[in-house]
């Protein structure tokens, strides 16, 4: 599961590399994936909804169960 997590991470950074953002995978454990946003998604008030709204439903689509958690 973590090669399906990573490469849907791939298809997901490409909007936030268009508004000027990346996100960077820190560990996956279980079905917990730590994720630290950089650039302008780093410091976006709207970060958190783009975490759970954005990245953890898209990597919902590969298990319901997966959640996301924000590194600083």
């Amino acid at each position: 599961m973590e090669d399906k997590i990573k490469e849907r991470l791939e298809q997901l950074r490409t909007g936030l590399q268009a508004d000027g953002g990346d996100l960077e995978l820190v560990k996956i454990e279980g079905k917990t994936v730590y994720l630290k946003l950089v650039g302008h998604c780093g410091s976006c008030p709207f970060a958190m909804m783009t975490l759970k709204n954005g990245i953890e439903a898209g990597l919902q689509e590969i298990d319901p169960e997966i959640t996301v958690e924000r590194v600083e």
